[in-house]
């Protein structure tokens, strides 16, 4: 159960198979680079920025922002901002929902789990169940990892 930075959990409601992703163990990892090695493959790393922001939330996600954060929001849009500034034990206070995965909550890897696997497919690979996606491109086989 994923906790929260003051020791709470997240989520006391659901297990972790509904708010957690498949993760690649470091064993399958070895595994796959030992046969790209062996094989000769050319291999790629990529980083997709931004990557939770790309997920969209369809759980009701609530956050708690405060201090810094919020100060800067009404530096940005204080129009916009000003109706849910509230000032709590001294500090600015917003309190907002989420609607795209954000960094450090249980659910932000599930839903871009969901989103990438979609886009994979998309592309015309199939996904197997062995942590991968695979497609064969001009006879070569592509291995998503």
């Amino acid at each position: 159960m994923r906790g929260c930075a003051d020791g709470r959990p997240q989520w006391d409601y659901m297990t972790k198979e509904e708010n957690s992703a498949p993760t690649v163990s470091i064993e399958a990892l070895l595994l796959s680079c030992t046969i790209d090695a062996i094989k000769e493959r050319e291999t790629a790393i990529v980083d997709i920025p931004g990557t939770f922001m790309q997920a969209d939330m369809n759980d009701t996600v609530h956050r708690k922002m405060e201090g810094r954060l919020v100060e800067l929001l009404m530096k940005v849009e204080p129009k916009l901002y000003r109706k849910f500034l509230s000032v709590e034990s001294g500090r600015s206070t917003m309190y907002v929902k989420l609607k795209k995965a954000l960094y450090g909550t249980s659910q932000a890897v599930m839903h871009f789990c969901k989103t990438l696997t979609t886009k994979i497919v998309s592309m015309a690979f199939v996904v197997n169940p062995y942590d991968a996606a695979n497609k064969f491109i001009g006879g070569r086989q592509c291995h998503s990892q």
